[in-house]
């Protein structure tokens, strides 16, 4: 019998069968299994099952933590950066990217070698040897001529050959792509790009890992593995950005009452899977203004009133799919797909919820030999409306004297005026004509009464034009406006600096009025606005306002006139 035992063993050994099963891509490629059922219902076009068996002589398979993984490049380890542009609405095509990490001051030349970059490193025996892998010089072009023994290595992990590389360029990296029980062999550079179609797929997380090889003589050793989750869906995926104007932080979902929020829809669609569709966007902004239904993917909205609102929009969209197969019997019955995408039918949108005038798709649209299959987009937030400051205005710009001790500066004083809510800070910023270098800038708490009018004294370093900023905030709310302002040389022997000190008789008062108003005039520094916001100028009462400043000695008792001198504004 043991004789019998024996001879069995001698026989196996002779035949050459292995004494030990032969690893296959799903022993290397993780541990993620999949059901029968799943490897069936989410096949992938060119791609193949893990059930293969893989040739660990040429491609050896290291466990995670081996010592082996350290000594797998020269000078450190290679990291891989997965990414795709998930997540990818079913039907679709999604797209993988791997970006390998070469360690510090190593990168890829043009021709594929990985080089040492220059000024990086100041290793002495750099100058001689430039190279961290130098493959073009040991070319395998000739292996490519025959089907000898010295061209075998030239194969992917499953034993298929490789493409034939085309000129001086090699591909000396390989990458095997797995997901869903099925894997995808590739030649790369630093980077390896992959994409596969969704239309079979089941919806949900999944999860793809990738394994890099490099070259390694006539034989391939593994450099690292990444692995990433990416998502297919049934539901369009989108995101809305939402703007206003004068809005401190729009990310906090706070808005301003009677103020316009600018809605943006943006669809998550990278390989253009919807490019051919029509697409309708149902907006309801919870405010009891009624259900809006446009093809655009922007909107305007004003809420008059403050509070908490919740904002719902419904995108919808019909795209290509599979024609359902005939109604069954009502005696026979079906069992439900693995996948849980709907199933393809030729409905149109409910008319309820469509506009006058709005052109539905009706199944006249549909050619007959392409079915199409409704989805739809959801996104939701809870809007709050609050006071604001809503505008800001520049009303007047006033010289002030300044001593002659002091002849290269110059003082102004600024009205501003704001609607809304009551501001608790303001800012200016002093900036060079083009508005683009900042030259001096002051933020100080305020305090202003519900009238709004602020009065504002900045210095100017010398003649010359001045691009102005005031800004006004408070907790919720930040609304700004700008002007250019014009400064001009002074005289030291203008009657704007010695008006002060003359004593002037009442027979002169009509000349002397006359000569200041004329002066301030002059001396009035102009602006206009600066790109979109919102300024005003007031011409006539400017003027009245200097008059009166020069007439305050002559005539006290008419000082309650003015409205701006009643209304004394806040000095800032």
């Amino acid at each position: 019998m043991e004789s019998l035992c024996g001879v069995l063993v001698f026989l196996l050994l002779a035949a050459g069968l292995p004494l030990q099963a032969a690893k296959r891509f799903r022993d290397v490629l993780g541990h993620e299994q999949y059901p029968d059922h799943m490897r069936e219902n989410n096949q992938l076009r060119g791609w193949s099952s893990d059930e293969n068996e893989w040739d660990e002589q040429l491609y050896p398979v290291w466990r995670r933590g081996e010592g082996r993984w350290k000594d797998s490049w020269e000078g450190g380890r290679v990291q891989a950066a997965l990414t795709s542009d998930s997540p990818a609405l079913v039907g679709s095509n999604i797209t993988f990217v791997v970006n390998l990490v070469f360690p510090r001051c190593q990168k890829e030349d043009a021709n594929g070698n990985i080089v040492y970059e220059r000024n990086c490193r100041s290793d002495l025996e750099l100058a001689s040897d430039p190279y961290v892998y130098n493959w073009t010089t040991g070319a395998d072009d000739e292996d490519w001529e025959d089907n000898t023994s010295q061209g075998q290595h030239l194969r992917f992990p499953d034993g298929k050959p490789f493409p034939r590389p085309h000129g001086r360029k090699k591909w000396n990296f390989v990458y095997v792509f797995h997901t869903l029980g099925q894997y995808f062999q590739k030649l790369g550079q630093c980077s390896a790009r992959v994409s596969i179609n969704t239309v079979n797929l089941t919806v949900g997380p999944q999860v793809m890992e990738v394994i890099v090889f490099r070259r390694h003589g006539r034989a391939y050793i593994p450099i690292s593995k990444v692995k990433d989750v990416y998502v297919i869906t049934d539901q369009i995926p989108i995101f809305v950005t939402m703007y206003q104007k004068n809005d401190r932080n729009s990310s906090d979902e706070t808005f301003l009452r009677d103020l316009p929020i600018f809605f943006d829809v943006l669809i998550h669609d990278p390989s253009h899977f919807l490019n051919y569709s029509a697409i309708s966007y149902k907006w309801n902004f919870g405010d009891n203004t009624g259900l809006f239904v446009s093809n655009n993917h922007t909107l305007n909205h004003t809420y008059v009133l403050n509070g908490t609102f919740n904002f719902n929009l419904t995108v919808q969209t019909a795209v290509p799919g599979p024609c359902p197969s005939p109604t069954p019997s009502p005696s026979s019955s079906t069992s439900p797909s693995p996948a849980s995408s709907p199933s393809p039918t030729l409905s149109t949108p409910s008319p309820s919820l469509m506009p006058t005038g709005y052109k539905s798709m009706e199944l006249s649209d549909i050619s007959n030999e392409n079915c199409r299959i409704n989805r739809y987009g959801y996104f939701r937030a809870t809007i709050t409306i609050v006071d604001g400051i809503l505008e800001v205005n520049i009303i007047q710009v006033a010289d002030v004297p300044i001593p002659t001790l002091q002849p290269d500066n110059s003082l102004m004083d600024f009205i501003v005026t704001c609607k809304g809510a009551t501001p608790t800070e303001a800012c200016t910023i002093i900036s060079d004509p083009t508005c683009q270098i900042a030259q001096n800038r002051v933020c100080s708490p305020v305090a202003v009464d519900e009238l709004c009018l602020l009065s504002v004294r900045r210095a100017f370093n010398g003649s010359g034009t001045y691009c102005v900023n005031f800004t006004l905030g408070d907790d919720a709310s930040l609304a700004l406006t700008s002007a250019l302002i014009s400064i001009p040389g002074k005289d030291l022997g203008s009657p704007l600096r010695t008006v002060n000190g003359v004593l002037i008789s009442i027979g002169c008062l009509a000349m002397f009025v006359t000569m200041v108003t004329i002066l301030l005039y002059k001396k009035h520094k102009t602006y206009k606005p600066i790109g979109n916001c919102t300024r005003n100028v007031v011409k006539g009462k400017g003027l009245s306002v200097f008059l009166s400043h020069a007439k305050a000695p002559f005539s006290r008792g008419d000082r309650e006139k003015d409205p701006l001198l009643q209304d004394k504004p806040w000095m800032l």
